[in-house]
This record gives structure tokens, sequence and C-alpha cells, in this order.
């Protein structure tokens, strides 16, 4: 696998803290020294990762337009979890609580759920490995550091893994718009994962029936979704805000 570039303050602390090791170099903006990037210098440095600095169109360039705040990284991939991982990283979870995204394919809308994942304390994302936005700079970025702390479980068979952890106790709550029962009448504690579809499109129909539930957000207005990253942390909040009550 080709290395990577992340980019963004956030991100690249998260590799420095979680994964350091995946760091290669580092490229800087010269004119940014604040108090927020400086502390990062100082450990990169101690690590003795290289760092180059750069004037903006260099950097500007070099991440090819995207909102790098000053600062970017190489790095090495990360490791790809699958369906075998599940085990490992359940160990030990009384009540673990999941998130599913059924084929979410737009890097922001992935990044924005992992970073409500980490907010809420989701054990893991399950995605299909075929219908889902790969882990790239963008997911990164806009994930603000969960994409390093949320594990990211990519499996081959959606339908097939979630039946597994129904037969070892998971609840499997979907959302969809015709659903009759809405999410605050739904018991959302114990172990369970949140089922979330894409955007537009939903679930698919396997996925919708392997669900143990399915539930809606009451919408008051005229727009009849929410976008999937809003819709996700409303759905995780609830469950949280059950959990606490319990």
């Amino acid at each position: 696998m080709s290395n990577e570039f992340i980019y963004g303050i956030h991100a690249v602390s998260a590799v420095l803290e979680k994964s350091p090791d995946r760091l290669i170099e580092v490229f800087v903006l010269k004119e940014r020294q604040d108090s927020r990037l400086l502390p990062v210098l100082d450990e990169l440095q101690g690590l003795g990762i290289s760092i180059q600095q750069m004037n903006r169109q260099a950097l500007d360039k070099k991440s090819k337009g995207a909102s790098h705040q000053g600062i970017m990284a190489r790095v090495k991939p990360a490791k790809v979890l699958n369906e075998h991982d599940l085990d490992v990283i359940l160990q030990g979870e009384e009540q673990p609580l999941l998130l599913v995204l059924d084929g979410v394919t737009d890097p922001h809308n992935l990044g924005a759920c992992l970073r409500n994942a980490d907010a809420a304390g989701v054990a893991a994302v399950i995605v299909p490995k075929d219908k889902s936005a790969p882990m790239n700079a963008t997911v990164s970025k806009v994930a603000c550091g969960a994409a390093e702390t949320v594990p990211l479980v990519r499996v081959t068979n959606l339908a097939r893994t979630m039946r597994a952890l129904q037969e070892n106790g998971v609840w499997f709550v979907g959302t969809a718009g015709e659903a009759t029962q809405d999410i605050y009448q739904s018991k959302l504690t114990g172990p369970l994962a949140i089922v979330m579809g894409a955007e537009g499109d939903g679930m698919r129909r396997l996925t919708r029936e392997t669900c143990d539930e399915l539930i809606k957000i009451p919408m008051a207005g005229s727009v009849s979704s929410l976008n999937v990253s809003v819709a996700t942390g409303i759905c995780l909040f609830e469950a949280v805000r059950q959990r606490l009550l319990r």
C-alpha cells in the first residue's frame, strides 16, 4: 500500500498520539508558529521525525488545495480492520454501543460520523467493504482526530456480520423514514448497534431485513430527511442519554 497524506493539526496530533510510528515526514507553514502548533512540533522533533518548513504557495500546492491549517504529514497507511478483529475490539465490553454505516460513500459524511462516534463512546464503526467511503485525508480532516481513536471495521458481508453479532446478544436498530416507531419510543440500552443508511437511498434491503427493529427521527418541518452525519449524532446521543439514566 502507498503512503498517504493527512491534513490539519487535529489529524496530525491524533496520529502523533495514537500511532507515531506511522509518521514519515511533516510539512509546516513557515509563518505559523503559535501555541497550538509549537508543542506538536516539539514532540515531532523529539521523535526524530523530519519537519520541512514551506511557504504558503508550496504547501497549498503540496496539499492540492486541501484545508491544511498550516500542517500536513506523509504517513504509512493505518491497519485495515475486518470482521475478524471484532472479537478483540469487543472483548470486555458488556454493553457495547456500535455504529453501522450501510453505504455512506461521502468522505465528509464518514469523517463526521466518526467524530460523532468518538464523542458518544462508540466501540466500533462497521461499514461494508465495497459500499463505503475510503479512509483518506478528507475523512481524517473532518473527523478531527476521531479516525485514529474509533476502530473502523470493513466487513465483506454486512448482513452476515450483523447476524453473528446478534447471536452474541447485540440488538440492531435501523433507521428508516417509514418506521412506525420513533427514536424516543425505542429502548436504546444494552448491547446495541445503530444502523444508518446511505445518503439518499437509506439501508439496503438485506440490511433492513436483518435489523431487529426500525425507528425514525420525528420530523416537524417541511424537510423530509437529515444529513446522515446529523441523523447519526441524534441517534447516538439519544442512546447515550438513555444509558446515562440507567
